[in-house]
């Protein structure tokens, strides 16, 4: 990953020559990517390739960027498959232990979305194919049952859960909010209710001492 700064001219550089390294593939109007198309922001961008990863039975990775030299900010991004590059090998810490599956096959697939100065995050690169096996979403968002316990089907489970858990996420916030604003309710009230004690308090030692004045006169 390069997070180092670079000017515009070397990002310029570094693009035309990644453009005619790989050939790159224009997309149709049916929601693939295609070079030259706009975002109105990084985030966008994310949610566009991501949506299209799931419809097309992968999953996306948010992989490098680069960072402007002037104020610091994003201003390339590189979106992959999650099985792009290959896993490094580790000494087993045991022999007893499973080895872990393969998840990474040296996949190429990718977008690569550059900030231009007129703020528009555009499609400077788009490698649609991929060198393993798609699992297909249907419509509905369910994924047919698999047979066999394979990287893809693990790779299937863990984008359920995600998302499952993404939704649990959003159910506790307003739980939380629910239940921070009946605990500010019980405050204030807790707080008038001390405030009135106080004032009857008071209010009863001014006739007991106007009774005593009285019982001396």
């Amino acid at each position: 990953m390069d997070e180092n700064p670079s000017t515009g001219q070397n990002e310029e550089m570094m693009e035309n020559a990644n453009d005619q390294e790989m050939a790159v593939t224009k997309g149709s109007s049916d929601g693939e990517p295609y070079l030259g198309m706009e975002f109105e922001s990084e985030e966008a961008a994310k949610v566009f390739y991501d949506a299209y990863a799931t419809r097309m039975g992968f999953i996306m990775r948010v992989d490098a960027f680069r960072r402007s030299m002037r104020d610091g900010k994003v201003v390339w991004r590189r979106l992959v498959c999650n099985k792009e590059g290959f896993r490094k090998l580790r000494p087993r810490r045991s022999e007893n232990r499973k080895p872990r599956a393969v998840t990474r096959e040296g996949c190429k697939a990718m977008i690569v979305v550059k900030k231009e100065k007129t703020g528009k995050w555009v499609v400077t690169r788009f490698v649609k194919e991929h060198n393993h096996p798609l699992i297909a979403i249907p419509a509905n968002g369910r994924r047919s049952v698999l047979l066999s316990q394979t990287p893809d089907e693990k790779d299937v489970k863990i984008r359920e859960l995600t998302a499952e858990l993404q939704r649990e996420r959003k159910r506790s916030a307003a739980y939380q909010e629910q239940l921070e604003m009946v605990l500010r309710d019980m405050e204030n009230h807790s707080h008038h209710l001390s405030r009135n004690i106080d004032d009857i308090v008071q209010s009863v030692k001014q006739i007991e001492a106007k009774r005593i004045a009285a019982s001396h006169c």
